[in-house]
């Protein structure tokens, strides 16, 4: 081909991908695939979040030496508060857990703060008795109670069980104690 010589548009080959000939065909896989994940989340979301499980049936063996169950709790509204005296943000809330337990504790509420099994027992008695603790602490010696409530590992890590047993809510870290109010304050009242 000389310099001066032109190639008209119309002499090339033109190769088109065939998704190009039916837009459509192309995006509908992609739709597809969209739409399956979207239907998936909304699915696992409903799975975890969208109907109250059940509190796990545990006994609480509680520093005083009751035992006490979660069958026996039932037509109150509890919390079950995973804790540990080594976990700053645990001692942190504690005197809103104790504020919250005296509030609601004449309506019908109750709180046990359950001390991981790794915390040393004379440590928890010590702290439960210097900060005059009104409500129940157990202590999960036989490391039974913490693993039943989903295998909590982590603490704070805090239930609040409605009056026939479901969980209401679970709060990892210090519960908003605005939001918590208002939701003992809801299923008080149910």
């Amino acid at each position: 081909m000389q310099d001066n010589e032109r190639i008209e548009s119309s002499e090339l080959p033109i190769s088109r991908p065939k998704s190009w000939e039916h837009p459509g065909r192309r995006r509908l896989p992609v739709l597809a695939a969209v739409v399956l994940v979207v239907v998936a989340l909304i699915a696992a979301y409903t799975a975890l979040f969208g109907k109250s499980k059940a509190a796990p049936e545990v006994t609480f063996k509680t520093l005083s030496g009751e035992h006490l169950t979660t069958q026996q709790l039932r037509g109150k509204v509890v919390l079950v508060n995973f804790w540990a005296t080594s976990c700053v943000t645990c001692v942190k809330e504690m005197p809103m857990l104790v504020e919250t337990h005296q509030k609601y504790a004449p309506q019908g509420y109750e709180t046990i703060a359950v001390a991981m099994n790794y915390d040393r027992p004379d440590f928890v008695l010590n702290f439960a008795q210097t900060r005059g603790l009104p409500f129940k602490v157990a202590y999960d010696v036989d490391n039974s109670v913490a693993p039943a409530f989903f295998d909590t590992r982590v603490t704070p890590t805090t239930f609040l069980i409605d009056k026939q047993g479901r969980i209401i809510k679970r709060y990892v870290g210090e519960p908003p104690k605005l939001e918590l109010h208002a939701l003992i304050e809801k299923y008080l009242r149910s």
